[in-house]
């Protein structure tokens, strides 16, 4: 339980919304800043300013899962205005407190005077395979959406067998998919051949997808080259899951007319309740901890 134990929200989406619920029933104090469109969709929420806080008193500060830009500003779905947090303002919360963002900025890596921990939730092993989860159905529902055949007995390539790889094959073999799996590390190599799948060294990637129906990326890094993208059947479709900018050549897939959708942060779009339940869970696990 979080009994006593204060939360401000800054900014943020749907996944917040539902964080807050999670929060406020393990009896935690929750206070939001830039969520005033969302005032009937929660309860027990103290709606402030961030100037407002009485900040000594705080266990943690939830920013948006893409932290604060530049110039400190949190992205604010239920606002017409994002919220903004002087590097000042940090001055005063106390040194036990948490700051959770999804991903750490420029201008977070910039708080000198934070005397807190930064928690950069996107980065830690628990919330990446939790995640998994929704991104392998929400890639599934892609997959199904945009093609004109059957997950069963199609042909999937998937680049990359980390926390996310992993789970993709679970889900398309368990539909039926003849799946391989690509990848740099010769431990990654035997472990897919474990896993009852193909495994193709990522440097002989091009000589292997001439029967490929679907190329699923997770590596955030330029893999799908043009080589690559030649190899491909013109019918087939190319899904990157990789952030922002991706690990595919979109321009010259779009040239030569492959199909692609590029689709990071599929948790927050396609099960954005399920994906806030697990950030809470993660973050309440966290403040359990300090006690």
């Amino acid at each position: 339980m979080l009994t006593g134990k204060s939360v401000l929200f800054v900014g943020g989406d749907a996944r917040h919304l539902e964080m807050m619920e999670q929060l406020i029933l393990a009896d935690a104090d929750v206070f939001a800043v830039g969520f005033e469109e969302a005032k009937d969709q929660l309860s027990d929420v103290n709606f402030v300013h961030a100037d407002q806080v009485y900040k000594q008193e705080l266990a943690a500060v939830v920013l948006p899962v893409t932290g604060l830009d530049q110039d400190g500003y949190a992205e604010a779905h239920y606002a017409e205005e994002s919220p903004h947090l002087a590097k000042e303002w940090f001055n005063e919360l106390p040194d036990d407190c948490f700051l959770f963002t999804g991903i750490m900025t420029p201008y977070l890596k910039d708080l000198d005077t934070f005397k807190g921990m930064i928690v950069p939730l996107f980065e830690r092993d628990d919330v990446a395979i939790y995640n998994s989860i929704p991104t392998a159905e929400g890639t599934l529902m892609l997959a199904i959406q945009y093609t004109d055949f059957t997950i069963h007995d199609s042909n999937i390539m998937i680049l990359g067998f980390g926390r996310v790889g992993k789970t993709l094959v679970h889900s398309f073999k368990g539909l039926g998919a003849n799946v391989s799996v690509s990848s740099r590390s010769t431990i990654d190599l035997a472990r897919i051949y474990e896993y009852n799948c193909l495994p193709i060294p990522l440097e002989q990637l091009d000589e292997n997808l001439a029967d490929c129906n679907l190329l699923i990326n997770t590596i955030p890094d330029i893999v799908v080259t043009p080589t690559i993208i030649r190899a491909l059947p013109e019918d087939s479709l190319i899904i990157d899951l990789a952030s922002k900018p991706g690990g595919v050549d979109f321009r010259y897939a779009k040239r030569i007319g492959i199909k692609t959708i590029q689709a990071p942060g599929l948790p927050g779009i396609v099960a954005p309740k399920s994906a806030g339940k697990i950030l809470a869970h993660v973050v309440h696990h966290i403040l359990n901890e300090e006690e």
